[in-house]
């Protein structure tokens, strides 16, 4: 198995800012990878309604702030249609879609190790 550190291109780490900083600044919060996740693995168009009910006890307010944010940076798209009452739904972006190498390891480990951590 290669070392990670090789497979890094050389730079000097100690002057560049950590990379891991922007990262857990995008998925911050208590809802931000659930909610992720949950389009990810879909990868399909999904209602507000439905994405709530996924993520739960998530508030609607919670639900709403995330989306839009994640939609402000290209992860996840909404869209509206003009009905009435109107309904909107969301999708994981292309972009979003390549978080899912770094969010799959993660559901794997809480599989494989979640029973065994102390609460």
């Amino acid at each position: 198995m290669a070392d990670s550190a090789a497979l890094l291109p050389k730079k000097n780490y100690a002057t560049q800012p950590c990379p891991m900083t922007d990262f857990v600044s995008l998925i911050s919060g208590k809802w931000a990878i659930p909610i992720l996740y949950r389009l990810i693995v879909l990868n399909t168009a999904v209602r507000f309604s439905e994405l709530q009910r996924a993520v739960s006890p998530i508030t609607q307010k919670e639900l709403t702030r995330q989306l839009r944010l994640f939609e402000q940076r290209g992860l996840v798209s909404r869209q509206v249609y003009p009905e009435v009452p109107p309904r909107v739904e969301y999708c994981i972006t292309p972009l979003g879609l390549t978080l899912r190498g770094a969010l799959d390891p993660l559901a794997e480990w809480m599989h494989n190790h979640g029973d065994k951590l102390k609460r």
